[in-house]
């Protein structure tokens, strides 16, 4: 098994001479956050010009005012993944942060058709292991899975609908993965989000839990969407099967959103059609040996992303800072770690790596929750903070 501290490299997109990638780092000498642009392998502090992620997201053109922004360089990326690993980090000197910082953090949640088939069988089982994997087969014997043909609010949809609850399998699950409705939902509060590098939280009253290895749309807060980066939803099942609910004590807990490694800005290279077509693969390293491998494929997504954010962010819904859009997964895993039915669940010190060619390398250890370095620096202190270092400016 690598170190964790290995695992975080290579971080940067294949492509990343062409890319437009920004994201934050914790400056010791200002004790607080910069906005940084990554430039051939080196870091540079833009925060004279953006205080902040959101200011970045909010410019007409984000990709040509990253590249126009001039910088302090603050040294090699490299180093700075090196000193981003908890407990070993040297606090003197700077280190990795998630890469959004005043954006609501929002998620859809059964868009793939896979994933919904999870969910009711999730919400059937009620966080019993060997009632779901029964289940699972009585599901896929009922409906298939070919449900990602399946346009979401059509009239094949709700004729489907109409099968399925004269069945008694209807599912508020269904409800979302096949009606006209999605399901966005709030994962977490703003600054809360860990980036790569960072422990990463699993609620320890969890014993039936996975990673979603996702990509998250950046989106401005006039709807336009500016970006993408990859996330790790992470996802307390026996909780979040027990009552739909549980929801927010399923997901909303300390260090249980990852985001990063860093913002990829749209530009002519690289748009919202690469994020439809991008894969994005999960590996699940064990420090027991096991290893889970799996994946999600946008091009399967029952939902097109344009949707999913016209959905979150419209005349009804406002984010006047912007926001982050978890688009969803397909990967379930199902396959045993503890013991034969018992199907995939984490253990403490697991290194989870979440990729995409053009997006880079998430990657993040598996702590409990009250393990993890506990989120204390919010909106406010932020505020303090850049007005302290003269960073404010007028409108």
């Amino acid at each position: 098994m690598p170190s964790f501290t290995d695992a975080l490299l290579p971080a940067l997109p294949d492509d990343a001479a062409m890319a437009a990638l920004a994201g934050r780092v914790w400056r010791p000498d200002r004790a607080g956050p910069s906005v940084v642009a990554i430039r051939d392998g080196g870091v540079f502090d833009i925060s004279p010009v953006f205080a902040t992620m959101r200011d970045l997201c909010e410019a007409g053109d984000p990709a040509h005012a990253l590249r126009e922004a001039p910088g302090e360089h603050l040294g090699p990326l490299a180093k700075l993944l090196h000193n981003t690993v908890a407990g070993t980090r040297d606090a003197a000197k700077p280190w990795l942060l998630a890469p959004i910082d005043l954006q609501a953090i929002k998620a859809a949640g059964v868009t793939f058709a896979v994933s919904m088939l999870e969910r009711v069988i999730e919400e059937r089982a009620r966080g019993d292991l060997a009632a779901a994997a029964r289940l699972r087969d009585e599901v896929h014997g009922l409906i298939g899975d070919d449900l990602a043909k399946l346009r979401p609010g059509s009239p094949e949809a709700m004729r489907l609908k109409d099968v399925l609850i004269a069945q008694g399998a209807w599912s508020q699950y269904l409800e979302v993965g096949i009606g006209p409705d999605a399901e966005i939902f709030t994962k977490s509060q703003p600054m809360t989000a860990v980036g790569t590098g960072a422990d990463a939280g699993i609620h320890p009253a969890s014993s039936w839990n996975n990673p979603e290895p996702e990509i998250v749309l950046a989106v401005a807060s006039t709807g336009r969407i500016v970006g993408a980066a990859l996330g790790n939803d992470v996802n307390l099942r026996d909780v979040e099967g027990r009552s739909a609910l549980l929801l927010g004590k399923a997901k909303d807990n300390n260090a249980a959103t990852a985001i990063g490694p860093f913002l990829r800005f749209f530009d002519a290279g690289y748009a919202l059609d690469d994020v439809r077509a991008a894969d994005v693969s999960l590996t699940v390293a064990g420090e027991d040996g096991f290893v889970l491998e799996g994946g999600s494929s946008m091009s399967r997504i029952s939902r097109d992303p344009a949707d999913l954010v016209a959905q979150m962010l419209n005349a009804h819904h406002a984010y006047p800072d912007g926001a982050v859009l978890f688009l969803g997964t397909m990967f379930a895993p199902i396959k045993d770690r503890e013991a034969p039915g018992k199907g995939f669940t984490h253990r403490t010190g697991d290194i989870v790596t979440v990729a995409s060619p053009r997006l880079g390398r998430l990657v993040n250890r598996m702590r409990p929750t009250d393990q993890c370095e506990r989120w204390t620096f919010g909106t406010a202190a932020l505020m303090r903070n850049l007005a302290a270092r003269g960073l404010l400016q007028p409108a």
